[in-house]
This record gives structure tokens, sequence and C-alpha cells, in this order.
């Protein structure tokens, strides 16, 4: 049997983590020869051209699908990952392969210098990553995992392994990232939020000098569409951003304790994505700790105080979702962006934003069931919105994974079929494309990509299981 069969064939004895026996379909074997095919030996790359490294929230995603292939290669992804974090709790955004030269991508190990620039941070000696951080879904990865597989992951230890690493990463962004003294966690870099150039960094990165151009290397245009990437203008900005923040030993403290008005840097963003995967994953860890033995009912009560704390700071009724808010200006970011979407995934978000939040993502700034095929990362209606730049319009599955997950949790069956379907003939037809033009599903940037063929896989299982074991368990139910 070739190594693609073995993937894709149910292991005997384990209907309830693979759902019923069944031939594999064309699709599921077609994302798992992505995954095979961007596999490394401890963890997947997102694209071998265009990303050969590890990144953070990837990672997450793609263990999320990789469960239903290989729950021993789901734990390994992220204890490959969870092995790179830093002493002070962080979990850098990409741990960097030392057999990928350095000029695959920038910035590269030499720009961040991770070993030394983040010394006294507590970065790893023996492996370089970058100092900055990306969405915490890693929690929430972690359960999904042990759910699929529970006796496997109790033989090997993974979640007692797993459980301190996750408990720190989130002490570090509850503690050291609330930057604007709200009990949110703030980001200092786009890139921290993954949706690098979204339309809602615009007002904050204005702020910031650019790096000269002649200072940096983009590798990202030799293999992506100048037209689907960000500006050059944009990119010298992250890079000035990025280059502080090394200088400066990869600080928090510096900002954080500065009095208001008078703080150093340029950004600095609450983002409603971020925290409410954080959320999410706070769920996840109570549930984590419940299977260990331990009490989960405090970080239960933290995940609904952080949800409260959300509303508070960050939804918009006028616009009827969440928004940013710019911590250095003290303001709202009045721009209408993906992310301020993803906190329908949340369980105690209360009934009446949640049918806000739903009737947003139909209505014509996302288009969802009526103009557009899947929902895009930024306002059809806005000014600055692009069908094909980044982060700038384009719809991407990992969103619309969490946008299928939250509208099936908050009851929106109906709805989260018809975006189950459209992801997954999307995902089938682009050829696991990194994103997509929101209004013909014309596929952008990289094809083979890591987390499109995993959430491709999750949506592909068995659904009536995976809702016992993914959202109701986040809830707090029966675990399936």
């Amino acid at each position: 049997m070739d190594r693609i069969a073995q993937l894709t064939t149910p292991p005997a004895g384990r209907e309830i983590a693979y759902g019923p026996a069944a031939a594999p379909s064309s699709l599921q074997v077609r994302a798992a020869q992505v995954l095979e095919s961007n596999w490394t030996g401890r963890s997947t790359v997102p694209s071998r051209s265009l990303y050969p490294h590890q990144w953070s929230w990837d990672s997450a995603f793609i263990a999320i699908g990789l469960r239903h292939l290989s729950p021993l290669r789901a734990q390994t992804e992220l204890e490959t990952l969870l092995a790179a974090q830093w002493a002070d709790g962080r979990i850098p955004h990409i741990v960097f392969n030392p057999s990928v030269p350095l000029d695959a991508y920038f910035p590269s190990p030499d720009f961040w210098r991770s070993s030394t620039a983040g010394r006294a941070a507590g970065a790893p000696r023996t492996v370089q990553t970058s100092g900055i951080v990306q969405p915490p879904v890693h929690a929430l990865a972690a359960w999904l995992v042990h759910l699929a597989d529970p006796g496997l992951s109790r033989a090997r230890g993974f979640l007692a392994r797993a459980y301190p690493r996750l408990a720190a990463w989130h002490r570090y962004l509850l503690r050291r990232r609330d930057l604007g003294g709200g009990g949110l966690v703030s980001v200092v870099h786009p890139w921290e939020q993954g949706m690098d150039n979204s339309p809602c960094w615009d007002r904050p990165l204005s702020r910031v000098t650019p790096a000269p151009a002649r200072s940096f290397r983009r590798a990202d245009l030799e293999h992506g569409a100048p037209e689907d990437r960000p500006t050059d203008l944009d990119y010298g900005r992250y890079v000035r951003l990025a280059a502080d923040y090394r200088d400066g030993g990869y600080a928090d403290e510096p900002y954080r304790e500065a009095p208001a008005g008078r703080r150093p840097g340029g950004f600095a963003v609450e983002d409603p994505a971020f925290n409410a995967l954080l959320i999410a994953s706070e769920h996840a860890l109570a549930r984590i700790a419940q299977e260990l033995g331990a009490a989960g009912a405090a970080r239960q009560a933290r995940a609904e105080r952080l949800t409260a704390v959300l509303v508070e700071r960050l939804w918009e009724p006028a616009a009827g979702m969440f928004l940013c808010r710019d911590v250095r200006a003290g303001e709202l970011i009045p721009e209408r962006g993906v992310s301020g979407l993803i906190p329908l995934l949340l369980p105690t978000l209360p009934r009446d934003l949640a049918a806000t939040l739903v009737r947003t993502v139909c209505g014509p700034h996302f288009g969802l069931g009526g103009s557009t095929r899947l929902v895009p990362s930024y306002d059809l209606l806005g000014e600055a919105f692009d069908p094909h730049r980044y982060w700038r319009g384009p719809a991407w599955f990992n969103t619309n994974w969490l946008l299928e997950r939250g509208l099936r949790l908050h009851g929106e069956r109906g709805r989260a079929d018809a975006l189950r379907k459209g992801i997954l003939h999307t995902a089938g037809a682009s050829d696991f494309a990194e994103y997509v033009d929101p209004y013909t599903a014309q596929a952008c940037g990289a094809t083979g990509f890591g987390w499109t063929a995993a959430l491709t896989l999750d949506l592909l299982h068995d659904r009536p299981a995976w809702d016992r074991n993914g959202v109701t368990a986040i809830k707090g139910g029966d675990q399936g």
C-alpha cells in the first residue's frame, strides 16, 4: 500500500475517531497528497515554494486536518512548533528549517537573529525563529487532535506535555501583551495578526517610517504576482516594525509600561479575531485541564470574562460587527475586515450580537449567500477593496472555516452547510489555492496550500461527529 493510501484508509477499531468506514473521495486523496508533499518529517510547510518553513497558525490549522489522516503526525506537528517556544512563553510565528537557503525567504533567520537579539526574552539557542507571534489557535488544535485518537494521545502523554507550554503561551499574551490596559491582547506587527496587509492596518501603519527599499529583498515576488502581494511601501513598514522590535530585544515592557500618549512604537492594535481565537483556545485549555484531572473552571470563567471584554472594547453597533482598536490613538478603526466576524465562533457571545454578525456576513458588505462564493477578507463596499491583493479582499479558507464553525455553533445550519459546500468546491476547483477571488473563485497566491488542504479534510469528515467532538466539546458538553 502506498503512502497516500495508508493515510486515507481508516485504521481498524477507530470508528469513533475516524467516522464510518468508506472509500476515500477524490478530493480527500488530493488533499492528502498536498499534505504529504508539504511534509518535512517533523512539520508541514504552508507552500514548498513561497513559504518553505514552519508557520505557527498554519501548523495549528494543518494539525486539525492531519488528525483525520494520522493523529500521530498531527501531534508531532504541534510538538515541533511548541519545542521552539521562548522562555517568556511566546510561540514564534516562524520556526526556520536550517536546510533551506537563506535567500529562499525574507525575512530570513539572519534578519531576526533570535538566538542573540532574543536572548533576554528566552529565545531557544538550538533553533532559529522569528521574534513575533501569530494568532493562538494552538490549544484548540491540540484538543481536537487529542479527540481524534484519545488512546494514542494518552499513551504518548501528548496533552500532559503540551498543557504547560500552552498555558505559558496564554499567560504571555494576557500578561505581557495587554498594551491597552483594558484586558485584551494587542499585536505589535500586522504579521502577528496573520492578515498581513488588511486595510484595517492602514491607519496605524501610516505612522511608521518605512525601511529603505534597498535594505531588503522581497523573495515573495519571485513566487507570486506583484499585483496580488503587499506593496513595497507596506513591506518597508513591516520591515521597519520588525527591525525596531528586534533591536529592542523583543521586549514588550517599554510599550506596556510607558504612560498613555507617550508610548514608543507606531503599531499596537487590539484585533477581534486574534482575541476571539485566544478565547476559543482558553475554552479548549479548560477541557484539556479537565482531561488531565485538574480544574478547568477558572479558565472557563476567564474565557467568558474575555468575551465580555471583547464586546465592551471592540463591538461597534453601527457597523454591525467588531472593529479593531488602534491602541496608540485610543480609537476604533473604521474598516470592516473579516477579522470582525470571527468572534461568531465564541459559544458565550450574546445572542443578539451573534444574530447581527450573521446579518452582516450575509449583507452587502460581505455578500455570503448572494454576491460572493466565500466570505471576502475585506468589505466589498470599502474604498480599499481589491479582489486579488492578499488580505485586501480575497477569500481565505481558514477564515471561512472559522465562520462555518461559528454559523453552525449558533444554529445557522443551512448557512453553515452552504458555506461548507462552497469551501469544498472552491478548494478542489482551485487546486487548494492559498486564497481566491471572492466573486469568481479564481485561484490567487500559491496552490497546494497546506491549511487549505487540511481544512478541506476536516470539512469532508463526518460532520455529526465533528460537532460532538469539536463545537460541543468547547461549549462543555459531551465528548462524543
